[in-house]
């Protein structure tokens, strides 16, 4: 990891933790979130904004680079839902096989070709001076009828993306991060602080993202 930009990460999901750091080898190093740090309340009512609030609270905690994420499955039956509120998408607390279990039974009766839906990330870079580097990710696909297979987490069991015909839950860890809308987004964070010499950034060589929807933006 010498040499390499360092992030304190804000997400406590290890799972989470586990695909940002394999998008991430080679390019940047996560370090685990502080454990003294509590729960940060996630009110934005936008993607950016909930993933700007998880990394002015780690950088201001930790005194360090921050990295936070959101992300959100927008489902086009359900206009966009569960949006933002995907995690939550079943009520407070509630985990991942009841949102799941929600958003099938959203989709009753909906056939295949009009349940397409996307999962959209936006990861935010804070320092603690207030400096900020922000990017996103986006990959297309659909809902299929009954969760399959046993990895990943959170709505990966029923998300098939185009043009496959797996789910995330069935695809190793090295092929979901090739396509997927966090692994799009890290690693266009990582084009944009080696284009911008950000704080503590060496220039390596930087691997190309992978063709899909993406965008940054410095502040």
């Amino acid at each position: 990891m010498s040499g390499l930009p360092t992030f304190v990460a804000a997400t406590a999901n290890p799972n989470k933790l586990v695909e940002m750091r394999a998008a991430l080898d080679g390019l940047a190093a996560l370090v685990e979130r502080p454990v003294g740090l509590g729960d940060v309340p996630e009110n934005g009512d936008t993607l950016e904004a909930n993933a700007r609030i998880k990394a002015v609270a780690v950088a201001t905690f930790s005194g360090a680079p921050a990295l936070a994420d959101d992300t959100g499955l927008e489902v086009d039956a359900l206009d966009g839902a569960p949006g933002v509120h995907s995690a939550r998408y079943a009520g407070p607390g509630a985990g991942d096989e009841a949102n799941v279990a929600k958003l099938l039974a959203a989709l009753a009766g909906v056939a295949l070709p009009q349940r397409t839906a996307r999962f959209r990330t936006v990861v935010v870079a804070r320092w603690p001076d207030g400096r900020e580097l922000s990017a996103d990710g986006v990959v297309e696909g659909s809902i299929a009828c009954s969760p399959r297979g046993g990895r990943g987490f959170g709505y990966d069991p029923v998300f098939v993306p185009a043009p496959g015909q797996l789910t995330f839950a069935e695809m190793s860890l090295d092929a979901k991060g090739a396509i997927s809308h966090r692994g799009r987004a890290l690693r266009e964070l990582v084009r944009l602080l080696t284009a911008t010499a950000a704080p503590g950034v060496r220039s390596p060589d930087v691997r190309n993202p992978p063709s899909g929807p993406a965008t940054g933006a410095v502040r």
